[in-house]
């Protein structure tokens, strides 16, 4: 329904401040507002201290105590994919450490929801080996009852997360949140995993100043063995890509290419048929985190964890095989219900205009575990943000929402609390993503003050998608060597967007591979190179046309490989005859 309009980006910077780059490179850069060669680099020298940290002296002490007393400690995480690399990684680092007792926990979405809650904390109170300390990773900022009710039975707890805090806190024993008020750290969109990674860290280095490792007769733990499963949850969670987490990502994707990865992402990649060698940021985003985030949205994300655990690539396998099943379930659950969403907008025969600005779709049939991922669908084709309900509990409605730029959903969601305090049970998230709880009965009412809070905050230029691209290439720039160096330039992601380029092109030929997928070859306007493409997913019912001699293509450079030969290739983002 939402058509689309390209513009070009232009330089924040001059890019001749990148003097010594491909000029192409050095005129993406730009449009990023890279300002100098430092911040290109990606070495792990690089990273902003954790001393930035607010909170991080008071965790540090504790886990200090819970190590040398020889505490049982329970990590308690969530159920998507940044979630499980958030608990595995604090697995691994503190049985790294000499740990006495580590155990985790992840709440089942469908019996107890997000976070630390009460009813949580009493399923940990009530495990063999009841914990000392709990430690939140990825949750835990807005669990205020969970804290109180740990609090009260002698259970300590650490806070580690990233979601944006709400009025109060809760009462932890300490608080790492690179959002809460008054923290210092610069790198703001940091993940859950990537929190809890800067905690391992500095323990690690308080536990050197103390000589803890040479008491205990231990070798020092390599945490950046560990950052495979940084890169993976940071990609996956869709933070925005800046220098901190660029690096971690680069780092994290180095490890994987050179096969230094745990074997559950390394069988990951295997039952999704992606090459490890040439492995980039989005094969974690498409590939990997899917198969992960299907645990915790059909079943438990135990399954997951216990994938990114595994030390055995025969074991790792097995579950990547179970997880690769739970994912091509999920995919036919999300076809029906794309389906069900695009029949009732189509039913209600309402043209761009009469649209809500803001969407809530509801079907009782929908599943609980998927509507995040139909919200994001049915958001790329309007436009604009979307939340999609699915039934909870006792006439409760569980809800997961995707937004645009221009709307922050969290505090959108926040408004509404404040205008209609009795309409939202329950809530929390990010600018781009959030979830929910509201009473069956309320959905009409919340649909309307959603509705009418999207209108307040955007305008109707921002209901129409945009697609911004890097301009156009001359013909001597298409070449693989470009494409290499674009590639390897990255990693690319939300908020430091990989390449895009358009320009008019001839089309000498054009056939349909794969049953949906436009196979062509292009020259450019005034050109003499003839170059492959292909876009997939195309309308069949326009294309092929030979009647259409001359496209518009906004593509990225990329790579063939085809019988041990490599061409050239535009992978096309956008086709406008």
């Amino acid at each position: 329904m939402s058509s689309a309009i390209i513009k070009r980006r232009q330089p924040i910077i001059d890019s001749t401040l990148l003097s010594g780059l491909h000029p192409v490179l050095a005129r993406v850069y730009a449009a990023r507002g890279i300002q100098d060669p430092g911040q290109i680099g990606r070495s792990l020298k690089e990273l902003l201290p954790d001393t930035q940290l607010k909170g991080m002296d008071a965790a540090i002490k504790r886990l200090v105590k819970a190590l040398e007393q020889q505490e049982s400690i329970l990590i308690v995480g969530d159920f998507d994919c940044d979630g499980a690399t958030s608990t595995a990684l604090a697995v691994l680092a503190l049985r790294m450490m000499n740990a006495a007792r580590v155990d985790y926990l992840v709440p089942n979405r469908f019996e107890y929801g997000y976070g630390l809650s009460p009813e949580i904390v009493d399923v940990a109170l009530s495990l063999p080996n009841r914990p000392h300390l709990i430690i939140t990773v990825d949750n835990g900022i807005s669990s205020i009852e969970g804290v109180a009710r740990a609090q009260s039975q002698g259970v300590d707890v650490i806070v580690t997360d990233h979601h944006l805090p709400g009025e109060h806190l809760p009462d932890a024993v300490a608080i790492v949140n690179p959002n809460q008020q008054d923290c210092e750290f610069m790198a703001k969109s940091t993940c859950g995993v990537g929190v809890i990674f800067y905690v391992m860290i500095a323990l690690r280095r308080a536990l050197i100043a103390s000589d803890y490792f040479q008491r205990h007769q231990l070798e020092v733990p390599n945490l950046a063995s560990l950052l495979d499963l940084v890169a993976l949850g940071t990609v996956a969670d869709v933070v925005a890509l800046e220098h901190n987490n660029r690096t971690l990502v680069h780092q994290g994707l180095l490890r994987i290419r050179a096969g230094q990865a745990r074997p559950g992402i390394l069988a990951l990649l295997e039952v999704a048929g992606r090459q490890r060698e040439t492995l980039m940021a989005a094969d974690l985003g498409f590939a990997i985190a899917p198969r992960l985030n299907a645990a915790g949205r059909l079943e438990d994300m135990s399954i997951g964890i216990e994938c990114l655990l595994c030390e055995e690539i025969e074991s790792a396998r097995d579950m990547a095989q179970q997880l690769n099943q739970l994912n091509a379930e999920r995919r036919t659950i999300e076809r029906q219900m794309q389906q069900d969403a695009h029949a009732l907008l189509d039913s209600l025969e309402l043209d761009a205009e009469e649209l809500p600005w803001g969407v809530c779709l509801f079907d009782a049939g929908w599943h609980q575990g998927v509507i995040g991922i139909l919200a994001s669908r049915i958001k790329e084709r309007l436009h604009r943000p979307v939340i999609a309900f699915a039934p909870g509990d006792l006439g409760e409605l569980k809800g997961s929402a995707r937004s645009i730029d221009g709307f922050h959903i969290r505090d959108g969601l926040d408004a509404i609390a404040a205008k209609h305090p009795k309409l939202l049970r329950k809530f929390g998230g990010h600018a781009m993503a959030a979830g929910m709880s509201i009473a069956e009965q309320d959905l009409e009412a919340f649909r309307e003050a959603f509705d009418a809070e999207v209108r307040q905050r955007l305008n109707q230029d921002a209901l129409q998608r945009v697609v911004f691209t890097d301009g156009e290439l001359t013909e001597p720039e298409f070449t693989l060597e470009l494409a290499d160096l674009l590639q390897e330039a990255g990693p690319w992601g939300h908020q430091f967007p990989e390449p895009l380029f358009d320009g008019e092109f001839r089309v000498l030929q054009q056939r349909i591979v794969g049953h949906r997928h436009l196979k062509m070859v292009v020259m450019p306007v005034g050109g003499q190179t003839a170059i492959d493409a292909i876009a997939f997913n195309i309308d069949t019912d326009v294309w092929p046309n030979e009647a259409i001699q001359q496209v518009r293509l906004v593509y990225r450079l990329s790579k063939n490989v085809f019988r041990g030969r490599t061409t050239l290739q535009l992978m096309i983002e956008s086709l406008l005859s």
